[in-house]
């Protein structure tokens, strides 16, 4: 019984020397190998580690328990002790030599464990580049995926392969993606390792999530959301412009304002660093019009140190950029609109569509950049759809830019071939035309008819403010479409467009006052009056006509000698009314003229107007100015018409030489020439 309690006992301490040896290196591995979170570890791993363990445990083990086979007395106090010092010396010798076959086994199941791991993920990574659609890389996610890394990567594939689709394929695609199975699997494992997740991987996810079109409002999202807070301040620079371009896309919640705020502190203190223009561009739209002025500014003078790095698709980027942030930023856009001349043949029409919109909301004015898209697409006209022609002509228009040459290229194709205007085709160009003041070279009388016969054959099932709208187009344009007018002159018709609590009546009001107008004064039963019309006039001179009243005073000599502000019918307004006789060789008193017979009186009317009532770069009128000139000279006026801004910046003695000139030469500055002389 005594001899089993020694062997007992010494079975036990050898079997804790050996333990020892086993015993992992850190408390941390053991705390984590026993309470199961450490990282993920592959099967074949673990049954390596499990042989090798044992296989380890029989080598330290076999020499003592052939030992204990030995016939030794051990009920000889000597012998007991002697035999625990020689097993203590034994072990001592065979655990230092185990130790080393140990570290040795150790060191060949890392090597191989490692070879294994590179071999699976370089596989993987392989097979996820073969991948065609989404659905593909969920099912390699299912079968191959076993890190967060991979799992990251397939969302972001699936986002890159999503991308490239139509908008019809991305919803069946998209609608194949949240069915398939593995997804789930895929977004819970984002869920649960999102706070061990690399930065990179943490941004990528979000952008994939977010783009793939998981709601902002999911659990999945909000905890992105969260973690990036946690982590803004370790995102580096390429990370940070990841996260700003996701950021614009979502709508507006505590985790996204407080990230956003977050964000515009850090990129704050980092402007100065970053030399790169994409970033820049995706922090520009992440920031958004709420940005302050002075960081808006920061990021411009940014941009601007590295303009000369700008490349083409930067360009187009920066443009929609600068919209984001409701910033016109002339020397960017200046350098942008050059890039972009430069490579006005690689950009696809989408692209056109959204720089010149970009101007419009900027402000933009740039004649080159519009008169080489307009160039651009009436020299390519045969490659382009009737459609995508009208969008490019809506866009000019928006512009008050006329590219005459396509309107007159298109208005050929619509008299040859009006059965592809539909009614919103219709209304459009109706609109652009009449805007832009533009009637077609040779074909006047014809393209108005196809307008008209197209607007008669929707006359059945259009809305009221749609006839409106057509309706007042061609009336600008000085043509008269009966059957139109009949409908919409109509009790019922009218009263209905001019109810009460319509936001848009006051300007259904005036555009009815303008088709009025017109019915009148352009039908062709209009004579001009052969009596003076009676006129109410105000003494009161605005701010901006100053310089005009005061160069007709030295000119003139007194204020009997012409009118000022000056209402005539259909609530036309002139600035300035001059009488002369009939050679336009005296300027007349306006009380005396009361006294002289029609015939012997020439009424001048000046006009002084903004730029903005001239098509963009040229001194062509638009439609209401047109429109409204055609009308003065119907009751009786001779038009003069001055850009108010080149005036103002005239001398006083220019100023007085300039009206003298229009006042007393019949044929000196014809209506485009005066302009032309003042605008450039």
């Amino acid at each position: 019984m005594n001899n089993k309690i020694s062997y007992l006992l010494k079975t036990v301490r050898c079997m804790h020397r050996c333990n020892s040896l086993l015993a992992p290196s850190s408390s941390t591995t053991v705390r984590a190998h026993t309470l199961g979170t450490g990282r993920y570890k592959d099967p074949v791993e673990n049954a390596n580690f499990r042989k090798n363990f044992l296989n380890i445990f029989r080598c330290l083990h076999e020499p003592f328990l052939r030992s204990l086979s030995q016939k030794t007395d051990v009920f000889s106090t000597g012998a007991k002790i002697q035999m625990e010092k020689s097993t203590e010396a034994w072990v001592s010798e065979q655990a230092s030599q185990s130790s080393l076959k140990l570290q040795k086994l150790e060191d060949d199941s890392g090597n191989v464990e490692a070879k294994q791991g590179a071999d699976h993920t370089e596989q993987f990574f392989h097979s996820l580049q073969k991948c065609t659609c989404p659905c593909d890389v969920l099912d390699l996610a299912s079968e191959s995926a076993i890190s967060t890394k991979h799992f990251t990567n397939c969302l972001t594939t699936v986002w890159r392969l999503l991308k490239n689709l139509s908008e019809d394929q991305q919803r069946y695609e998209k609608r194949l993606i949240f069915e398939h199975p593995a997804f789930v699997q895929l977004c819970r494992r984002l869920l649960q390792d999102s706070r061990r997740m690399t930065r990179g991987d943490l941004v990528f996810s979000l952008h994939a999530v977010v783009n793939v079109g998981i709601p902002q409002n999911t659990l999945l999202v909000q905890t992105l959301l969260r973690v990036c807070q946690e982590k803004l301040n370790q995102l580096d620079n390429r990370c940070v412009s990841v996260l700003a371009s996701t950021l614009a896309g979502l709508d507006k919640d505590k985790n996204v304002s407080a990230l956003q705020a977050g964000l515009r502190l850090l990129v704050e203190q980092r402007i100065p660093d970053i030399r790169d223009i994409f970033i820049l561009q995706n922090l520009m739209r992440c920031l958004g019009k709420d940005a302050p002025v002075f960081l808006k500014k920061k990021l411009e003078m940014a941009v601007l140190k590295e303009i000369d790095h700008l490349t083409f698709p930067n360009a187009h980027r920066v443009f929609l950029a600068l919209v984001a942030m409701n910033y016109c930023s002339v020397p960017i856009l200046n350098a942008c609109s050059e890039k972009i001349l430069e490579n006005i043949h690689d950009a696809p029409f989408r692209q056109l569509i959204l720089i010149l919109e970009a101007c419009h909301n900027l402000q933009y004015r740039n004649v080159k950049l519009f008169s080489a898209v307009a160039n651009y697409v009436t020299s390519t006209v045969c490659l382009w759809d009737k459609r995508q022609i009208i969008l490019f002509l809506s866009a000019f228009e928006m512009l008050g830019f006329q590219p005459s040459e396509l309107m007159d290229i298109f208005a050929e194709k619509v008299t040859e071939d009006p059965e592809f205007l539909n009614l919103k085709y219709l209304l459009i160009i109706l609109r652009v035309y009449s805007r832009l003041n533009y009637i077609s070279r040779g074909q006047k009388h014809l393209f108005f008819e196809t307008l008209h016969s197209c607007l008669n054959k929707y006359l059945p099932h259009i809305s009221n403010t749609e006839l409106l709208k057509a309706v007042y187009s061609l009336c600008i344009l000085g043509y008269l479409p009966h059957l139109a007018l009949d409908q919409l002159l109509q009790k019922d018709n009218l009263d209905e467009l001019l109810q009460s609590g319509d936001p848009y009546k006051e300007q259904k009001e005036r555009m009815l006052q303008c088709v009025k107008a017109c019915v009148e004064l352009d039908s062709p039963s209009f004579t001009k009056p052969a009596f003076g019309l009676a006129e109410d006039f105000s003494s009161l001179v605005s701010l901006n006509l100053r310089k005009a009243h005061k160069a007709l005073l030295e000119l003139l000599g007194d204020e009997n000698m012409f009118r000022q502000n000056v209402q005539l019918p259909h609530k036309y307004h002139i600035d300035f009314e001059i009488r002369m006789d009939s050679e336009r060789k005296k300027v007349l008193p306006v009380t005396a003229t009361d006294d002289h017979t029609d015939t012997s009186v020439e009424r001048l009317a000046f006009l002084f107007v903004p730029l903005s009532a001239f098509c963009l770069g040229t001194t062509h009128p638009q439609g209401k100015l047109a429109m409204k000139k055609r009308h003065l000279n119907k009751l009786g006026y001779h038009v003069i018409v001055v850009m108010n801004k080149k005036f103002q910046e005239m001398t006083n003695e220019d100023a007085v030489e300039f009206l003298k000139g229009k006042i007393y030469s019949r044929n000196a500055f014809p209506f485009s020439e005066v302009n032309a002389q003042n605008h450039n």
